[in-house]
Formats: structure tokens, sequence, C-alpha cells
């Protein structure tokens, strides 16, 4: 039966040759369906729909959450999998503790996570995380992740990579001494982050990480004026770790003088390198702050750390017991900034700092030039090409 408004095949081309072609295109159109499919799961279906959904989608295949309240756990295995929320997607985990370690749990493969939020998981043993990476290949991309036990835990695995991007970690449960990261990451090969937030964190640390490679760049890593977070970043192993063009920001009520710590558990890989550039350091307190703690003594001397092009916000010291390369960092006062309490962490124009900076383009080696800067509420938006460098993680 022909659609309507159909016309029939006649002239110069044949009906043979185009049938020919036309069956040659579905059965082009039919093998890709065929190499990637959509699921798609339900609330009222209950977590064993979404089960059912992961174990048996193909390798390749996408599962899209309809809007809505999930509960129950999940474990991704040995695939290559996308999960992508269509709306309004809540992970709840309830605020209960249970016997599972995640709300979802990633072991192998290669899995993206996209606009889903993870909130409440509770464990026993009082570790329970948003999302379990223990092996594979995780990409979180605008995810949120709050009121978690750790929003992310990481666990060793030294194949395991890890990136995350435009997302938000958040809310960490207020109990003292509970040492809730926001992010926790165990030794793993790569940790990668860009453009997300990282805020309201609890005694522990708004990002661990003892990745062989950290990349940690354009991302508001802030944990608020009254912020109760102890470091908010520490890489602890050390490993090859770059930190450029992010707002780090400590608050009053924090609960260690330290804003960035490297090495403070000792060596972990034979590659130590740490190079800190255009990041905007914030210290709301009276009392003087660490900017950056190298713990040389436990990683080893031979440690190589380049800082180039830092705004240090408030009293504090930065290179303090830290051997290496300092250029263009420059000590700042709150109020010489645009307007830190609407988020214009930027230096004004006209400023006496503006376009101080030495050429990050080469630092032993590595280009440090910031590609890009943090977008509020989560993102980043690109840089042009500049002839001079303002210190800070702002150019505009």
């Amino acid at each position: 039966m022909r659609a309507a408004g159909a016309t029939e095949w006649s002239g110069g081309w044949g009906w043979g040759r185009a049938r020919g072609a036309v069956l040659g295109l579905l059965g082009l159109v039919l093998g890709l369906a065929a190499q990637a499919a959509d699921w798609v799961v339900t609330p009222e279906g209950g977590s064993s729909a979404l089960a059912d959904a992961v174990a048996r989608a193909a390798d390749g295949d996408t599962v899209e959450l309809m809007p809505g309240e999930y509960k129950g756990t999940l474990v991704l295995e040995q695939r290559r999998l996308t999960l992508r929320g269509m709306g309004k997607v809540v992970v709840q985990g309830g605020g209960e503790p249970g016997d599972a370690k995640a709300l979802w749990t990633v072991r192998g493969g290669e899995v993206l996570i996209e606009g889903i939020e993870f909130r409440g998981a509770r464990a026993r043993d009082g570790t329970g995380a948003g999302v379990l990476l223990d092996g594979g290949k995780l990409t979180l991309r605008k995810t949120q992740l709050f009121d978690n036990e750790y929003g992310l835990l990481a666990a060793n695995n030294p194949q395991a990579e890890l990136r995350i991007e435009n997302s938000v970690f958040g809310q960490a449960p207020k109990v003292e001494g509970g040492l809730h990261h926001l992010l926790n990451v165990g030794r793993i090969a790569k940790l990668h982050i860009t453009g997300s937030r990282f805020q309201q964190g609890f005694e522990g640390h708004l990002i661990k990480s003892r990745a062989r490679e950290a990349y940690i760049a354009y991302n508001f890593i802030h944990d608020g004026v009254r912020g109760g977070a102890s470091y908010e970043i520490e890489l602890a192993a050390g490993g090859l770790a770059t930190v450029i063009g992010n707002v780090i920001g400590q608050g009053v009520d924090g609960q260690n003088p330290v804003l960035l710590s490297y090495g403070n558990e000792g060596r972990a890989w034979d590659r130590n390198e740490l190079y800190v550039a255009h990041n905007t350091f914030v210290h709301y307190g009276w009392l003087p702050a660490w900017f950056m703690r190298v713990f040389d003594d436990r990683i080893g001397p031979d440690t190589r750390v380049h800082a180039v092009n830092n705004l240090l916000v408030g009293p504090g010291v930065f290179w303090l017991a830290a051997k290496g390369e300092f250029a263009g960092n420059r000590h700042v006062t709150r109020g010489m900034l645009q307007d830190i309490w609407t988020n214009g962490f930027e230096l004004p124009p006209g400023a006496m700092w503006r376009g101080s900076g030495v050429d990050p383009s080469k630092v032993n080696g590595q280009d440090l030039r910031p590609q890009a800067e943090f977008e509020w509420p989560v993102g980043t938006r690109a840089l042009q090409p500049a002839t001079s460098w303002t210190p800070g993680a702002f150019q505009r």
C-alpha cells in the first residue's frame, strides 16, 4: 500500500535501480539501528524496569530515563552504555543506611551518565556513594550529586578513568567526624574535571584524589562564605596534576587552613609534577590561609612545582615550603575584585594587576595558557587568544 501523495517511479533511472538504492539505504539505516538502540524507562516501572533495560541493552545502546524519582540500586558492567535523564530525573537513596555501597555502580566498560541527580546515598559503614566507579571509564555530564556520604567514590583501580563535565557536587551530610568528601577518587589512571561546581562541604574535602594524572580546570570549587569543608582540593598521592583556571574558595568555618594540598599521603607514582596556573584562591577568614601546601617531606624533594599567574585573595601564604618555579602570582584583598558577593571574582577594568601575568605558554615545557573560563551556573566559555595575561581565573 502506497502512502497518500506518493508518486510512481517512471522515466530515465528505472524502477530496478531506484529500488536497489532505496533498499540499500534502508539496509544502512537498519544496520545503524542494530548497532545502537534507545531504551526508554519510566519511574512507574520501578527499579526492576531500569535494571531490565540495562541488562537487555547491547554495547553502544542508550537508556533514557523519563522524568521522576527512581529508587533501588543499579550495577553497570563491561559495556559501552549511555544513561540519560530526559527532564528532572532523581535517583533517590532516601537518606537511610543500607547494605549497598552506592546507588549506581560502574564495573568496567565505558559509561556515560548524563542529566541525572543522585541524592541521599547512605551505607551502614558511612561510605555510601551516589555513584561508585569500580573499574572502566566513566563520564558524568550535567549530573548533580547532593546529600550523599560520598557524591562519587572511585575505588583503587590503576586502569580506571573518570571524567566529570558541567556537573554539581554539594550538600555533604553534616555528620561530625564523618569525613564525607564530595568527590573521593582512589588510585586510578586519570581524573578530568571541567566546568563543574563543588560547594557546601562539611569536615570532608570538596575534591580528594589519588589519581596518577589529574586535570582540574575551569571549575567553581568554592565552599561558600560559611563553608565547613576541610581541603578544597587534596591531591593526596601526588602524581602529574594540572590545576588551571579555577575559583577555589575557603569559608570562615573551614576545618583546615590549606586550600590546595599535594602529596600529604606520600608518594604513590613515579612522576610527580604539580602545575598551578590562573586560579583565583579566595580565603574569607581573618587568620592566614595556606593557599597551597606541598608535602615535599612525604612526596619527595624531587617533586616539581610550577605556579604561575594565580590570584591570591585574602590573608595567607602560597609558596611557603613549596620548591619550584613561581611567577606572576599576585596577592589582593577581597575589595580589589569586581564584586565577590555576586560572583564577580575577576579584577575590574583598570585594576593595577590587570595584564601583569607572565607568559604561561612555556612552563617547564608545558603550555598553561587557559583555554576557557568557568561559566555560571555550570560549563565553560572559550577564551580568545590574548597578547597579555591577567592573574586569576578570569581574563574578562
